[in-house]
């Protein structure tokens, strides 16, 4: 596995199945295999990809950690910038089917419902993330800034698991929050973890 990872071709293939999803999408919402209401089942399906994303995005140290694979973090930024994708596509799909881009009444909307709210709030804290993923910016921000900056990630995180908390709590419908906030409050404890470690070792 350590092999192909630096293998010229193992790039492209993240990045193709990384798009997988959203040609998936794409292609349902042409063929009309969305459902009864697919306006809100893309608005769902693309907030779940984004959910996912960030999950795989903060399990790339720990897996690269614990399998003793240092090529993964090649994939690292590649995958960061996935998952700002379809957080965008999640945001995007909101804008137009819900909102028709009516910029007024997405101000309104924000500011009247919670979950929108955090949702917005991670997408403006993640932009600033995307902008800074290019060898240039971390360049002209210095290592220490930049990894302080996206530290940002982890806000994010907690951000996320509320937007989608309080958007299934209209259905009474928790079970898929609580997975998804356990893996998370796993990944990141992981790295609190490695965090006080390194602490007590200095």
């Amino acid at each position: 596995m350590s092999k192909w990872l630096l293998q010229p071709a193992a790039k492209p293939t993240v990045f193709a199945l990384c798009l997988l999803p959203f040609i998936w999408l794409f292609y349902a919402a042409l063929a009309d295999q969305l459902g009864a209401n697919p306006q809100e089942a893309l608005i769902r399906a693309s907030g779940d990809w984004a959910l996912r994303f960030l999950c795989i995005v903060l399990a790339v140290t720990p897996l690269r950690v614990l399998s003793k694979t240092p090529s993964l973090a090649r994939f690292r930024r590649m995958l960061g910038l996935f998952m700002y994708f379809y957080v965008l596509f999640h945001f995007l799909s909101y804008s137009w089917f819900d909102m028709g881009f009516d910029l007024a009444e997405i101000v309104i909307d924000i500011i009247k419902r919670p979950f929108i709210l955090v949702g917005a709030l991670s997408l403006l804290l993640l932009t600033p993330l995307a902008a800074t993923s290019f060898n240039a910016a971390i360049k002209r921000l210095g290592a220490k800034r930049w990894q302080l900056l996206h530290k940002l990630i982890y806000a994010v995180a907690g951000l996320a698991i509320l937007h989608f908390f309080w958007m299934r709590a209209g259905k009474n419908d928790f079970a898929e929050v609580a997975v998804y906030a356990g893996i998370l409050a796993t990944l990141v404890g992981w790295r609190l973890r490695q965090f006080v470690r390194s602490r007590a070792k200095s």
